[in-house]
């Protein structure tokens, strides 16, 4: 038997041979994307970068294992996978890696892994090659309002029987994603009292956030315990904007701390203040403002990319081929779920789950569009976000004032892709027999419900080149949330106890570890939205951290654990 190792090392190496004529058939299709335009067709000579994503092994028997080792009533609980058990899981079978390796060779191509256990590779070919090999016809398609290119086909063909080996093409008939930052509302002074009530009087700070919540401002011990958070597209975050933010709402803690940039893509760190990003400075400000001490990754995914969504998929590539990934990663961008392909978004929400049996608890922010997802103008359905709607990450909502009640922007509904998850099943139908049949039609009855969580997300301070501003969005919601899994994961580290990983299992079990938000909604797409309510709802999920409650809950539930 040829080992799977051998067969995908054979790709890199050049193979002239003669063509082979094969029977194709369609594997993707779609329609122009109303925000683009068709203007001609590509250069036969332009080179593509594609990706080919191979059928993973037992992506099943992974996610299984994941519901095992996150499940606080298994005896699985807390025991993580070691990177190399989780390969095994997604590795493609020898089968599959013969047959795609011999396509490849007929056609004279070269081919190298992207992911650790061979089930993405890459593969350079002028478009003249790429449209004989797939049965395809790249085109130049611009959008309408930025002018902005990019080479797709609206459809592409596999080789007969290739639906067993290949998963999907990438980038062919995925066009590029918008994503969105935080909005800003005004300049606001800053409240440092005492109480929930006064230190969140006139604007959100990070002591209104600790008393809110009843978050310690002890700082964290453990050195290993490690915080990422993920920005896009070249967003910078100012490390002297951060030492203002900390001096001005945490004198408390050493202004001089920083955080520790990881680049992806060519991403980089300038620190000239008038390139910081909002975004970032809003993201880095607050873990590193709620949690103390906790270390800090940037994640910086740079405009080097080729992998056709913003460099998403670089990154969670980069992460599951990384032997140490941050324990706990929130990232606060995401886009309109049906703006991504469906084989993509279940390809990328199983890398997510990969971390999951890792011990990362992947947070995402759930979207600032109320029920019309990004969609700014009228809608004839409910628009769910991704990655948000990925049952394998812990969707965060939005929340205002004191006492809180959901944000109106809050997006939050339920997947068109995702089936409701088992863990998640009596919460979702407790709302259903709520909501009855108000808007029947409008969303997908059987879908995987988001947020899971929620947290405040207006009105937050934020130092920006040098300017206290006040900006909103779920964008402040998430790297608040990641911040309280961080500081629980330290007390767990501190005691020689495994960390949290992946929530969301233990959060359904115990949603008393959360305060319930019952009023407000998310209008959108014509219609008032959601309504917050008793329980679990697709705006404010089951409602917003108290930490001492968490608290008590891990240290019973944890037991010591080794990864395996």
């Amino acid at each position: 038997m040829v080992s799977i190792a051998l067969l995908i090392a054979s790709l890199v190496c050049s193979v002239v041979g003669k063509p082979v004529t094969r029977n194709l058939q369609v594997h993707e299709a779609r329609t122009v994307p109303p925000q683009f335009q068709h203007s001609g067709p590509a250069s036969p000579d332009t080179v593509l970068n594609l990706r080919l994503a191979l059928v993973q092994s037992d992506p099943v028997g992974l996610q299984n294992t994941l519901l095992e080792v996150s499940d606080p009533s298994s005896a699985s609980y807390g025991q993580w996978l070691s990177k190399e058990k989780v390969e095994n899981f997604v590795s493609p079978s020898a089968e599959s890696v013969e047959a795609v390796t011999m396509w490849l060779q007929e056609n004279s191509l070269n081919a190298s892994k992207l992911s650790p256990a061979g089930d993405w590779l890459s593969i350079s070919v002028p478009v003249s090659k790429a449209n004989e090999l797939l049965n395809a016809d790249f085109s130049v398609f611009e959008h309408v309002d930025t002018g902005a290119q990019a080479i797709r086909t609206l459809q592409y063909s596999i080789p007969m029987g290739f639906e067993s080996h290949i998963d999907l093409i990438h980038p062919t008939v995925q066009f590029p994603i918008k994503m969105a930052g935080p909005q800003l509302v005004s300049a606001q002074p800053s409240n440092t009292d005492a109480t929930p009530a006064s230190s969140c009087a006139s604007a959100i700070t990070p002591q209104c956030l600790l008393d809110l919540y009843g978050i310690p401002s002890t700082p964290a011990k453990d050195k290993s315990n490690v915080l990422g958070v993920s920005s896009f597209e070249d967003d910078w975050a100012n490390t002297a904007d951060l030492q203002q933010f900390l001096k001005t709402f945490r004198p408390d803690l050493p202004s001089s701390q920083t955080f520790t940039l990881l680049s992806i893509d060519g991403g980089n760190n300038d620190q000239s203040r008038i390139s910081a990003g909002l975004e970032a400075n809003l993201d880095t400000q607050y873990t590193m403002g709620i949690a103390s001490l906790v270390p800090t990754t940037f994640i910086s995914v740079g405009f080097d990319t080729t992998d056709g969504i913003g460099g998403f998929l670089d990154e969670i590539l980069y992460l599951i081929n990384a032997s140490a990934p941050p324990q706990v990663l929130t990232t606060s961008y995401g886009f309109n779920e049906d703006s991504i392909t469906e084989a993509l978004a279940i390809n990328m929400c199983n890398a997510y789950a990969q971390l999951g049996t890792r011990g990362v608890s992947v947070v995402f922010a759930s979207g600032d569009g109320g029920v019309s997802g990004g969609h700014t103008g009228d809608c004839s359905a409910f628009v769910p976000v991704f990655p948000a709607s990925c049952p394998f990450v812990t969707s965060v909502g939005g929340t205002t004032s004191v006492p809180e009640t959901a944000a109106d922007f809050s997006s939050g509904g339920f997947s068109n892709i995702f089936a409701v998850p088992s863990w998640q099943a009596d919460a979702v139908n407790d709302y259903m027999t709520v909501l009855g049949d108000t808007y029947t039609g409008l969303y997908n009855r059987s879908g995987r419900g988001f947020p899971d969580v929620s947290a405040q997300s207006y009105n937050f301070s934020v130092v920006q080149d040098a300017t206290i501003l006040g900006v909103q969005g779920t964008s402040c919601a998430s790297p608040t949330f990641a911040s309280v899994i961080s500081l629980l994961n330290d007390g767990l580290l501190s005691a020689g106890k495994p960390v949290l990983g992946f929530l969301n299992p233990l959060l359904y079990a115990n949603p008393d570890v959360l305060a319930d938000i019952t009023t407000g909604s998310n209008p959108g797409c014509g219609t008032d939205g959601f309504n917050a309510t008793t329980g679990w709802d697709p705006i404010t999920g089951l409602g917003t951290p108290q930490f001492a409650a968490f608290q008590k809950l891990v240290d019973y539930s944890a037991k010591d654990a080794q990864t395996g």
